[in-house]
């Protein structure tokens, strides 16, 4: 417990310093997806969740580290899609990590909680390999669990929008209700817009669904329902699913409405996003590498981390926000209340419920 301890205090400054000294270097965006390695070995190497390896989200983000990390340090890197995309089943996720394994991956960053079963069997199959495991768990020695404390970022955008003057709020939620990461966005959401809502002495309204969103990927149903609340007077919609972001982006344009991006910042890729809800993917992972080459990865390996606000891996982006009733200001002070406890957020996201300031539509 202690080396926990010490490693989450020490968190903060090391993701600074990543992201400073990664920053300051080249940028993601300027590292090519696919390299070709000289003896056709790959040695870090990256499992796509489903949805899209360029979804500007959950899977892009995790990738940008991976790319960071090995584009510094020199060292290969590739990346894996299972096959029958939105469909893969877990043999397909263990086929792409056998294939990994087989073409020289000394690392391998996995994506996705739903990873899990196919993880394990990759670990106890390949027992040198180091594998990363982001949203996920294990006790395995190596393997190393990376989770974030969604709930927190999405706290913080629930209460901005509605300290921003929105009312009429939406939710649409990726993996069907059984994807943890999401159901946390989904409940802290909800939690900060009843906070900001009870604080102005109104009641706030919010359609919070599942539906068109088991696969994350964009499709003409999903953009048909949201279109729908937005004519039926839904005023923003946090948009929480990797690719449903592109429909939920589309039906907001063509209805003047407005949307909340997710795990990173999406205001580059629609005028309709007001902000994102935030979650540190690919410093975490630029750290996470680093363990696993500088002698450290015992203080991961087979340790469940779970990151959040405390260790600067959860907020908001203050820089490209569009909000104008809730200040900078307002925002750091609430995020240091998360950090020393006196803002409580629930992670059980079981407690989900309307109250006296936020009235639930939950559609099924």
């Amino acid at each position: 417990m202690k080396k926990f301890l010490a490693m989450l205090m020490a968190l903060c400054m090391v993701f600074a310093l990543a992201t400073t000294a990664f920053a300051e270097d080249k940028s993601a965006d300027d590292i090519v997806d696919e390299m070709t390695s000289a003896d056709g070995k790959y040695e870090v190497a990256f499992i796509t969740d489903v949805g899209q390896l360029k979804d500007k989200s959950f899977n892009q983000g995790t990738y940008d580290g991976v790319k960071l990390y090995a584009d510094a340090n020199g060292l290969s890197y590739k990346y894996y899609a299972p096959a029958n995309g939105d469909q893969a089943t877990d043999d397909d996720r263990f086929d792409a990590m056998k294939a990994a394994c087989d073409n020289g991956a000394k690392v391998v960053v996995c994506a996705g909680f739903m990873q899990n079963t196919a993880l394990v069997q990759a670990a106890d199959a390949y027992p040198e390999v180091k594998f990363i495991f982001i949203d996920g768990w294990s006790e395995r020695g190596n393997i190393a669990g990376i989770a974030y404390k969604e709930e927190q970022c999405g706290y913080l955008a629930g209460y901005a929008v509605v300290k921003d003057g929105y009312e009429a709020l939406g939710f649409c939620g990726g993996g069907g209700g059984d994807n943890p990461a999401c159901c946390r966005y989904g409940y802290g959401f909800a939690q900060g817009a009843a906070a900001a809502a009870a604080e102005m002495g109104k009641t706030v309204s919010m359609n919070y669904s599942w539906l068109y969103g088991a696969s994350f990927s964009a499709s003409p149903e999903l953009q048909t329902m949201v279109n729908g609340w937005y004519e039926a007077g839904t005023e923003i919609v946090f948009a929480c699913g990797g690719s449903m972001f592109q429909s939920v982006a589309a039906a907001a344009s063509a209805n003047d409405g407005a949307v909340i991006g997710v795990d990173v910042d999406q205001s580059g890729d629609s005028d309709t996003v007001v902000t994102s809800a935030l979650k540190g993917l690919t410093s975490s992972v630029v750290w996470a590498l680093g363990k696993a080459y500088d002698g450290t990865w015992d203080e991961i390996g087979g340790t469940a981390t779970s990151l959040g606000a405390a260790e600067d891996a959860v907020g908001l982006p203050v820089d490209t926000w569009s909000l104008e009733g809730w200040t900078v200001e307002e925002y750091e002070e609430m995020l240091a209340g998360i950090v020393d406890g006196s803002v409580v957020i629930d992670a059980d996201y079981a407690n989900l419920a309307s109250t006296d300031s936020l009235t639930l539509n939950i559609i099924e």
